[in-house]
This record gives structure tokens, C-alpha cells and sequence, in this order.
């Protein structure tokens, strides 16, 4: 099992970790998104208020 673990990148054991992240506040700060790359500010925050205005809603398991 050693052997296994020595194998796996740096970046896949980091998984799920803030280190190295830079927060982005949205809507007023009701939601954060954590990014690795500060220069992709700005299209992070396009993005996501392109998202937000379409309308458009990420898929539930239960549509009504």
C-alpha cells in the first residue's frame, strides 16, 4: 500500500485542500469560490454572473 500512496501526485492528495487557493467573494459575499490561478479573476467572476443572469439552473436529481 506504500508503494500505491508514493505514486499519487502532490496535486491529488492536495484534493479538496485550500492551500495555494484564492477566495472569490460573489453576491455580496453569500458565495465563495476558491480558485488556483489569481489571473483568472475576472473570467471566474464573468462566468459565474453570465450563469447567474441567464437563468440557468444546474440540474437536480429531482426536476419539478
Amino acid at each position: 500500500m506504500e508503494r500505491q500512496r508514493l505514486k499519487i501526485p502532490d496535486s491529488k492528495l492536495l484534493s479538496g485542500s485550500l492551500t495555494d487557493k484564492y477566495p472569490i467573494y460573489l453576491d455580496g459575499g453569500r458565495t465563495t469560490i476558491f480558485i488556483s490561478d489569481k489571473s483568472k479573476e475576472a473570467e471566474t467572476r464573468i462566468r459565474y454572473e453570465s450563469r447567474m443572469g441567464n437563468g440557468l439552473v444546474v440540474a437536480s436529481k429531482n426536476p419539478k
